[in-house]
């Protein structure tokens, strides 16, 4: 029989607390909680913290939940704690939370969600909500690797052209936003634009923000915070019932010159 994982939540939530100079009142404060539910924290009387829980205290400490459950902080020097709570942190994606709702067919194989153009209004509200993702439409397509989580979006406007507007994007959940090189295509949730399909260049050690760009150079690149986006999705394929505009070949260009300039020579002989 395997040994059981230690589980350093209770005894984090302490020494974090104390590192902070604080007493059990004035962070129960902070965290909008009373102190006898963090006193219950500290002393391993809550066995199995709420979603709602591992978000505040993960959001209050700037630490991954994951951190928080499985390493022993109090071993670790103030140096590297510091470099945890900047996001250099083998478990980061820049919010530091990595709640993924997720549904499986009978072999317990990750489906496809399909976000639909009704249900994209509020992902943002319920991508972390298990019985939101369970309502969305789910399929499955053979040619995926069955070990990736996948979802596909629907895309709006033509900031991504040639890939036609109102199509279907299937993305790869990226669980590690430092891993990601520059100018991937991806679909990003941000707290403040919702889904977006963009070229992704991350800067999260020199500023801890993302550049985000269009394939259509008529759209500026932007950049917006780590602390802003929710999710990436590093896009797969792509499902649409329009067919993309082919590029128009080199040697018709050049025709079509030669044929614009002969016009125009012949306009200027008759004056």
């Amino acid at each position: 029989m395997s040994k059981s994982a230690t589980i350093y939540w209770s005894s984090n939530i302490r020494h974090l607390r104390r590192r902070k100079n604080l007493s059990q009142d004035e962070m129960a404060f902070c965290l909008s909680i009373s102190r006898s539910k963090l006193n219950a924290h500290e002393n391993g009387q809550t066995v199995n913290p709420t979603v709602e829980d591992l978000i505040n205290f993960s959001s209050y400490f700037k630490l991954s939940i994951d951190n928080l459950i499985k390493t022993d902080l109090s071993k670790l020097s103030e140096l590297k704690l510091r470099e945890l709570e900047a996001g250099n942190d083998i478990y980061s994606t820049g919010s530091q939370l990595r709640i993924l709702a997720t549904t499986v067919n009978a072999n317990n194989k990750d489906h496809i969600e399909y976000v639909t153009h009704k249900a994209k209004a509020g992902y943002l509200d319920g991508y972390a909500d298990p019985e939101y993702i369970n309502k969305l439409p789910m399929f499955s397509l053979p040619h995926l690797p069955s070990d990736t989580k996948y979802r596909m979006f629907p895309t709006v406007g033509d900031s991504m052209f040639p890939i036609p507007e109102n199509a279907l994007v299937i993305g790869k959940y990226v669980d590690d936003w430092n891993n990601i090189k520059p100018e991937t295509p991806c679909l990003v949730v941000t707290k403040e634009e919702g889904i977006v399909f963009k070229l992704v260049t991350g800067n999260i050690k020199k500023n801890r923000s993302f550049t985000l760009a269009s394939l259509n150079s008529y759209y500026p690149p932007y950049e917006v915070s780590v602390e802003n986006v929710v999710e990436i999705w590093q896009f797969v394929t792509y499902l649409s019932d329009t067919i993309p505009q082919a590029e128009v070949p080199m040697q018709e260009l050049s025709r079509n010159m030669q044929e614009i300039k002969a016009a125009l020579k012949k306009m200027a002989q008759k004056k």
